[in-house]
């Protein structure tokens, strides 16, 4: 799939306010099954200084700092990508794949990090472990089964509300509403997996589905570690893994750092800021490189 993405966000201040240091995870994914052909990113007020970094994920992120009071922050990133398709997971175990649980011994010490719990003291949610071990007796305890059962469950005991607002639930509290957005979602399939020992993380970026919605958004995903295969994607708001129509933005384990937009800003006090945004995406799959492409939008 190639696909020409416009995103555009835009912070409206009843009052002029100083903006401070703002980072920007907009850039989207420029390895593996992703490729990233161009990217621009237009900002206003122009930043006094700006600077890429690395993250621990292997992410590009953007880091801009700004001088002088403002009453408005623009940003449009621009991005040409094309995606292929990961190969069959099957494929990759080659009959090897390990029964669960996975014994942490096993992994490479780079991913000891996608298993630790999101409670203070490491420890995993009490409903979420539940959760994993009802997938688990269902599937015996292969990991392809587990992944499908387990999303199977969530949408089963979820059901699936949009909310733009606020950081990720955690998974008891996800489980205990019985309703959640995509990262809350995402989320409770992160925890659910790595208590059993499958390393995961969040992951953010956009899902450009066929046929198009009516409006579009961010959407949020698992990545679960599977040996043999590498990390991979799977939506539990749809039931399944990822396709070449998904594009990442970002993904950690810890879901507010995957956020597109994060900054402070300081004025009067009581200042109220507004958030308005747009995505637009131009996509041309391979089946239809001899057909006008096809537009997707939302305000």
């Amino acid at each position: 799939m190639r696909a020409q993405l416009t995103h555009s966000l835009t912070y409206r201040y009843e009052a002029p306010v100083q903006l401070g240091e703002h980072r920007l995870c907009l850039r989207p994914r420029a390895q593996g099954y992703q490729h990233l052909i161009e990217h621009s990113l237009r900002i206003t007020p122009e930043p006094s200084h700006s600077h890429d970094l690395l993250a621990a994920s292997g992410d590009a992120i953007q880091r801009v700092r700004f001088f002088g009071p403002t009453d408005a922050l623009h940003i449009q990133a621009s991005s040409l990508v094309v995606t292929h398709p990961a190969a069959p997971l099957l494929d990759c175990f080659n009959g090897l794949e390990p029964p669960l649980p996975y014994p942490r011994r096993q992994l490479n010490q780079d991913l000891l990090g996608a298993l630790e719990g999101w409670l203070p003291n490491g420890q995993h949610d009490p409903s979420a472990v539940e959760l994993a071990q009802d997938a688990l007796m269902g599937s015996n305890q292969q990991v392809l089964p587990f992944l499908h059962q387990l999303m199977e469950m969530i949408q089963d005991r979820v059901k699936y509300t949009q909310r733009h607002a606020g950081p990720a639930w955690p998974a008891g509290r996800t489980l205990r509403e019985r309703i959640g957005s995509c990262r809350d979602l995402a989320m409770l399939m992160t925890e659910c997996c790595r208590s059993i020992g499958l390393p995961a993380r969040f992951a953010s970026g956009y899902h450009l589905a066929d046929p198009a919605p009516q409006s579009y958004d961010l959407h949020a995903w698992t990545e679960v570690y599977l040996p043999g295969a590498g990390w991979r994607g799977f939506d539990p708001s749809a039931g399944g893994e990822i396709t070449e129509r998904y594009i990442v933005l970002a993904s950690s384990s810890k879901p507010d750092l995957t956020a597109a937009v994060c900054g402070t800003f300081s004025g009067p006090p009581g200042t109220v800021s507004e958030l308005s945004w747009l995505i637009e995406a131009m996509v041309e799959s391979e089946s239809d490189q001899n057909h006008a492409p096809s537009l997707i939008q939302a305000a």
